[in-house]
């Protein structure tokens, strides 16, 4: 099923929603007053989670829809309201779910704390996304490197140069040691760390 604007279709409720249960990109097309039907957004961004693109403003700041977009596909949050980027209780239950969502939280988010460690305990790739007080904080690198050794890339130079943050990034992935400060990577023991752990 795809949908025309032709004036008719667009505005059937029957046609449209069997038309989104199919092919949630159909949504773009349907009237108005369906993209503000919550029935009819969900069967959307269900079958497609970046259907919520072409949600009305009212269902973008939907929980539901929302959660029920982004369970579909993580950055989808990118079309949620502002509010919802913005609301520390939704973020933290949406991050802990869906780590990499901190990419689309609202700047101040990306450098809440709670908010941090709980992405990045969960995916320490999403350390990408934090804020540079984040990148330098101790207690967040480590928990990002433990998870995912790579994620020193993205810790501050003062970190990359801490022998604790580098062991444990090198203690997830050898290759890690491409990260690490000129100083560690001439160390031998930290060398033996990244060698030992890739087997070479």
């Amino acid at each position: 099923l795809f949908l025309h604007r032709n004036g008719v279709d667009i505005g059937n409720r029957a046609f449209v929603l069997a038309a989104v249960r199919a092919n949630g990109t159909n949504l773009s097309y349907a009237s108005y007053e369906l993209k503000n039907d919550k029935e009819v957004v969900l069967a959307a961004v269900e079958q497609y989670g970046s259907a919520l693109e072409w949600a009305s403003g009212e269902l973008a700041n939907d929980r539901d829809v929302v959660l029920a977009a982004v369970k579909n596909e993580w950055h989808a949050f990118q079309f949620a309201s502002e509010g919802l980027k913005q609301d520390r209780e939704f973020a933290l239950a949406v991050v802990q779910r869906f780590p990499r969502i901190l990419r689309f939280v609202a700047p101040a988010l990306k450098g809440d704390r709670a908010i941090v460690l709980l992405a990045v305990k969960k995916d320490g790739y999403a350390l990408t996304f934090a804020d540079e007080t984040m990148c330098a904080d101790r207690e967040v690198a480590l928990a990002a490197v433990a998870q995912d050794g790579w994620a020193l890339k993205w810790a501050s130079a003062e970190l990359k140069n801490d022998r604790d943050v580098v062991l444990a990034a090198l203690a997830q992935n050898g290759w890690a040691l491409g990260w690490a400060s000129p100083e560690l990577q001439n160390d031998r023991d930290v060398v033996l760390a990244a060698v030992t752990k890739n087997g070479r």
